[in-house]
């Protein structure tokens, strides 16, 4: 029975260049044997398979599902994913995307009757306390299985009964052969380089990139998973580093951008061109005669280490905008994204970066790769993939919502059963929480289908979703739970109530009961109008007389710092340590709605005050002074400095006098925190703020602050920590101050 299916299955696959999607769905053991008759059914080389599951029960390579992401940037000839202990969407897009041109994707699953009903391990990840596993729904397995039963090209087996329910062939046209490689013509890269392409989609972006070989020049590569982009990098970083240039390439983490470095040391072996380096400081680096290809991770390759000739950025569209706009000071610099990607969507890239790259003083050259390499276009698993996990989900079109202003829009509740009724309005909903993070990721979909404590908010402009915000209820924790995490213990989706509990060190945190914004994101064409302050309006006035608090955690910049104080929240934390991937440190805000709520927000906003003069002056003396001035700004409290007269004189002689800084530095940092903290307009300019933050605060070196303010001598900068201290004192000071500041007037 299973022999005829599977080895018809192939055929058709090998046929067309196509993959086939095979699910076996029945009690763990059966499907389990019948993977692995299916895989001998194929002629699939173990050495050419992988299973994603739990326990290494076929005779092949074997990933635990939490190491998935090991099958990014791998070829296989046939992947076999066990569901029964856990869907975890995300993984089922690394097991696609894994899967080679004539190859298999086996899925192990309960019987697909049963399977929504079911609860698994993935679900107690969505369930967070104080709801049980038994309150996670199965939306989003509901609308799998859909897919799953309509999509061309997927056999379904039912395991139990042995019986084929959809035997998967889609009986194809011929197809035409793929549209050659162009011959060589002006191009500056070696024939060679051109002869390795194998679409000539790649070609062109291989030929693209040759202008990184100027300065001035940056370039952008975009694809779906598939097309080459991260081989054309490589190969151009390859052609490049024989040209004896010094490129650098970075990407989140190393295993993105893996492949940009095989093919460049495929191009440099090939030419004979590869001096061997055994260097443990320097693991991933490829040197030739005179040129060199290396990687940084993001975070670290930001600062340009070692002034390198060119940057190219694999995966850019899973780096936050900031970090992005750091490699614009390259001299010559290349994006390389995915569009529709597992990690972060290429739109977000387009829509929040572009404009910046257009306003740059780079020549820019855009080039796109769409003939896929693995397998042949049309291939009907990346069709099913890409429905069935959103991955081409995007907001309306920009003419639907180009009028849209808070007086034409609506507020809606969009529940999982609205969503799911309404394709679109699920696509454009999910489409914009896509922008509005970096790692938006398909495990997001379920999140907003099944998580108890998840909901959707949204303002709709004739019926499209202009604006959109992803909720989570957090706190009303029991006694149990929050001695447990006060002891050390990790409580799922509870992240406010988490940090303030265990780093903060206050056990009640996690009684009063909130509204967390997890994601809020407006429509490029419609941003800029007061729209997402709308949105957070309507949420407050929805929710404030049912939740004690409303709150927000997130990568801290000063525009988003700005944006959040103009709505009503204030900071009551900052992370100490930088996020690995955005390289920020983290905001944590709360606009209090009751009185248990205000009671939460005033302590832990005296708490943060008292704290951050020290915090600022040790783990975060490296904090953007930008960011510190907006998230002080955002306090808006009266505090007293509490300086004695004695200090009072220092301060005051060193602005208007003789004194010194270094003498009371303490002082100094109490009255500056004092300034920041009020609302008070002295005419400060930005420049002097950063002064304040840098100096005072910080306690940076005066050459470093003079350096990094551009101040001609460090004498420049304390000259000018006087002057800006002039107005704070006559604007905070006793008359002990004005007695002092009147000696030098």
């Amino acid at each position: 029975m299973l022999d005829g299916v599977v080895s018809r299955l192939r055929e058709e696959a090998r046929e067309t260049g196509e993959r086939r999607l095979l699910v076996l769905a029945g009690e763990p053991d059966r499907t389990r044997s019948l993977a692995a008759d299916a895989l001998d059914a194929a002629a699939v080389d173990p050495a050419d398979a992988t299973l994603i599951a739990p326990e290494p029960v076929l005779d092949c390579d074997h990933l635990p599902p939490e190491r998935s992401a090991e099958l990014l940037g791998r070829t296989r000839d046939a992947v076999v994913l066990d569901l029964h202990a856990a869907c975890g969407p995300n993984v089922i897009g690394r097991a696609v995307g894994a899967v080679d041109g004539g190859g298999l994707l086996i899925l192990s699953t309960p019987s697909l009757d049963d399977w929504p009903d079911r609860r698994d391990e993935f679900d107690a990840g969505l369930a967070a306390p104080p709801a049980e596993v038994s309150a996670v729904t199965g939306h989003f397995r509901r609308r799998l299985v859909e897919t799953l039963r309509v999509h061309p090209g997927i056999a379904i087996v039912d395991a139990d009964e042995e019986r084929v329910e959809r035997d998967g062939l889609t009986h194809p046209a011929p197809r035409l052969p793929r549209e050659p490689v162009p011959e060589a013509g002006t191009r500056r890269f070696p024939d060679a380089v051109y002869a390795a392409c194998l679409t000539a989609d790649q070609a062109n972006a291989v030929e693209a990139l040759e202008a990184l070989d100027a300065e001035g020049s940056a370039v952008v590569v975009e694809a779906d998973r598939g097309r080459g982009k991260s081989s054309a990098a490589g190969l151009a970083a390859g052609a490049l580093a024989l040209a004896g240039r010094d490129v650098l390439v970075t990407a989140p983490a190393y295993r993105n951008a893996a492949e940009v470095l095989a093919r460049a040391r495929e191009r440099l072996a090939d030419a004979d061109a590869l001096v061997d380096v055994d260097d443990p400081e320097t693991p991933h680096e490829l040197r030739a005669p005179e040129g060199r290809v290396r990687f940084r991770r993001a975070v670290e390759a930001v600062d340009l280490p070692g002034d390198p000739d060119a940057v190219i950025v694999d995966e850019a569209a899973a780096l936050p905008v900031h970090l992005l706009a750091d490699f614009l000071d390259a001299p010559a610099v290349a994006f390389a994204t995915t569009v529709h990607g597992y990690e972060g969507a290429g739109r977000g890239f387009s829509v929040r970066f572009r404009d910046r790259l257009a306003e740059s003083d780079f020549e820019v050259t855009e080039t796109r790769l769409a003939e896929p390499i693995r397998y042949a276009a049309g291939d009907p698993v990346e069709v099913w993939a890409f429905r069935a996990l959103l991955l081409d989900a995007g907001p309306p079109v920009d003419t639907l919502v180009t009028d849209a202003t808070p007086e034409t829009v609506e507020y809606e509740r969009l529940a999982p059963a609205d969503l799911l009724a309404d394709e679109h309005l699920l696509r454009e909903a999910f489409g914009l929480l896509v922008l509005a993070h970096y790692r938006t990721e398909p495990d997001d979909l379920a999140r907003v289908l099944d998580a108890p404590n998840v909901t959707v908010r949204a303002l709709l402009h004739d019926g499209h979703v202009v604006s959109v915000a992803l909720l989570a209820r957090e706190g009303s924790l029991d006694a149990e739970t929050r001695a447990e995490m006060y002891d050390g213990g990790r409580i799922r989706g509870n992240m406010l109530p988490d940090v303030l509990t265990t780093q903060l060190r206050d056990e009640s945190a996690g009684i009063p009961v909130g509204q967390r914004v997890l994601r809020i994101a407006t429509h490029h064409a419609a941003r800029s109008r007061g729209l997402g302050s709308r949105l957070l309006a309507e949420i407050r006035a929805e929710f404030e007389d049912s939740v004690d608090w409303l709150g927000v955690g997130y990568g801290a910049t000063p525009d988003l710092l700005d944006f959040w104080a103009e709505n009503g929240y204030r900071p009551v934390h900052l992370s100490t340590t930088r996020n690995d991937e955005s390289g920020e440190y983290s905001a944590l805000m709360l606009d209090p709605a009751s009185e248990a709520g205000r009671d939460l927000f005033e302590r832990h906003a005296d708490q943060f005050l008292s704290r951050i003069g020290g915090v600022l002056a040790d783990p975060l003396a490296d904090l953007d002074p930008d960011v510190a001035r907006a998230t002080l700004d955002a306090l808006d409290r009266t505090v007293d400095p509490e300086l004695d007269d004695w200090e009072w004189r220092h301060v005051a002689s060193a602005a208007f006098g003789p004194g010194l800084f270094d003498a009371a530095p303490e002082s100094y940092r109490r009255l500056t925190l004092t300034y920041f903290a009020s609302d008070v307009d002295l005419g400060l300019s930005a420049r002097e703020e950063r002064l304040l933050v840098a100096k005072p605060l910080q306690g940076r070196p005066w050459d470093a602050v003079a350096n990094r303010l551009d101040y001609h001598s460090t004498a420049g900068a304390m000259r000018a920590l006087g002057d800006a201290l002039e107005p704070i004192v006559d604007e905070f000071g006793p008359a002990a101050a004005r007695t002092e500041a009147d000696r030098y007037r």
